[in-house]
């Protein structure tokens, strides 16, 4: 019992880095996704094309490789930059998971009936308001079903950034498991990282049943 706890409490410590890694991703790609899909639904033809190729490329590649792009490859291609390892993997990790959103929420105003920006418009709304009080709300209330599976997924990609060899809670199991030639570890990893997921998913389901009022 005591090896158990001991074992979990240094795993745990790695669950410092997984957890700043998921709120921070979180709260810089969801406005990222938010003004990506604001631009793609907008008349620019230039911000589409942009934006299109941002999310085309990101979609399109391996995210394991565009951690080793952004750390390895960007102070290759800028001289004089340099990326500490939690900083490469946030940057990577927000960018790959702005992209995703982007797309969520571009799917998630276009589901909004024609009619009902005609409507706000016959009462003399202008498109802010039209946004703020009348897409936007329903908006949100169908795109966080796959929000929240983004969020699931974000929590399991975070051990990606063993590869960098950042000690968060994979990293940290193994190193019990390579001491100590146990697996009990990696089953304590397992049992933390679906408590995480159980959290987001309560959350989520908080959130859905709160704006089930614009059902």
């Amino acid at each position: 019992m005591e090896y158990l706890l001991q074992s979990t409490g240094y795993i745990l410590q790695g669950g410092s880095v997984t957890i700043r890694l998921f709120f921070l991703t979180l709260l810089c790609s969801l406005p990222l996704g938010f003004l990506g899909a604001m631009a793609k639904t907008s008349k620019s033809r230039a911000l589409h094309i942009l934006m299109e190729s941002y999310t085309s490329i990101v979609r399109g590649t391996p995210l394991l490789l565009q951690i080793f792009f952004v750390y390895y490859g960007l102070p290759l291609l800028i001289p004089g930059l340099r990326l500490d390892r939690f900083t490469a993997a946030a940057l990577t990790f927000i960018l790959n998971y702005g992209a995703y959103f982007t797309e969520i929420f571009r799917g998630g105003i276009q589901s909004i009936e024609r009619g009902q920006y005609e409507a706000s418009k016959v009462l003399g709304m202008s498109y802010t308001q039209t946004m703020v009080r009348i897409i936007l709300p329903q908006t949100i209330k169908r795109v966080l079903p796959p929000v929240a599976n983004e969020s699931i997924t974000l929590v399991k990609d975070t051990a990606l950034v063993v590869v960098l060899g950042i000690g968060d809670i994979l990293r940290n199991s193994k190193e019990i498991v390579a001491r100590d030639f146990t697996i009990s570890p990696f089953i304590i990893a397992a049992i933390i990282y679906l408590g995480m997921n159980y959290l987001v998913v309560l959350f989520f389901k908080r959130l859905e049943e709160r704006y089930a009022v614009y059902e």
